[in-house]
């Protein structure tokens, strides 16, 4: 069968329910994105790390909500 091609993806899907939803993943995640996008790390990580995992989740969707998807 020939189709077209597949459109590639533009966003980084993350599936919180699954390993990558972990803290530490998410905060591994936003260092990556951090050093790909020249946005300095250590003030995203300590905004992330000032509240509970809802912060966590918000800081990242604040600074890579363009970049990335996260599903519950």
């Amino acid at each position: 069968m020939i189709t077209n091609k597949r459109p590639k993806k533009t966003k980084i899907e993350i599936d919180l329910t699954g390993p990558d939803g972990n803290a530490f993943a998410l905060l591994g995640i936003a260092k990556n994105l951090c050093h790909k996008t020249g946005i300095e790390w250590e003030p995203v990580k300590n905004e992330m790390i000032s509240g509970d995992y809802e912060n966590l989740i918000n800081v990242l969707d604040r600074h890579f909500g363009s970049i990335i998807v996260m599903y519950r």
